[in-house]
This record gives C-alpha cells, structure tokens and sequence, in this order.
C-alpha cells in the first residue's frame, strides 16, 4: 500500500490521504528522492526495487533530483483538509514542495 502511495506521490506530485498513511510516505518518498539525487546505477536499480513504475523513476531521476539538487530535505508538505465523510478520519492533502 505504501508502495503504491509513493509511486503516485512522485508520479502526480499530489496525493490525498489519511494522517497516518501521510506521515509514514512521507518518510519514503523522501528516500527515493534523496537516492534520485546521487547518480549511477546502484542508485536507480534501489529505486526501481521500491518505486512500481518504471516511469516515474525516471522522472525522479530526471525532473525531481535536479529540482531538489540545492535542498538537503523537506521536499513534501502535508496540508491539514479536515474529516472524511464517511468515518471522520483526519485527511490530508501531501505534496511536492516547488
């Protein structure tokens, strides 16, 4: 589940979620960002293990590390979007910093 939670988060660059389920991608799709940033082939084949599609690893590598190159962390945010309907879960929207 969070597997597929960190390919669309780094495939759409926005996700809507529960707290709990954001908090803990948060942490992993940081990873994969941090591993798009350095280069070579160990690196990449570690993101492909994690990430589902073969395109947005790409992307990652690609679009997404050369945009955090100069940043050391904090590439997500998680905004505060109130109850859900159904069971009054806390949801949340996270995203891509810009």
């Amino acid at each position: 589940m969070y597997r597929n939670l960190v390919t669309d988060l780094l495939g759409y660059e926005k996700i809507t979620t529960t707290e709990a389920k954001a908090k803990e991608v948060r942490s992993l799709a940081e990873k994969m960002i941090t591993l798009g940033k350095k280069s070579g082939l160990h690196p990449r084949r570690q993101a492909l293990s994690f990430i589902l599609d073969k395109k947005v690893t790409d992307k990652v590598f690609t679009e997404l590390a050369p945009r955090y190159a100069e940043r050391l962390s904090g590439y997500t945010r998680i905004t505060k979007l109130g109850p859900r309907l159904g069971d009054g879960a806390a949801m949340v929207q996270l995203e891509l910093v810009k």
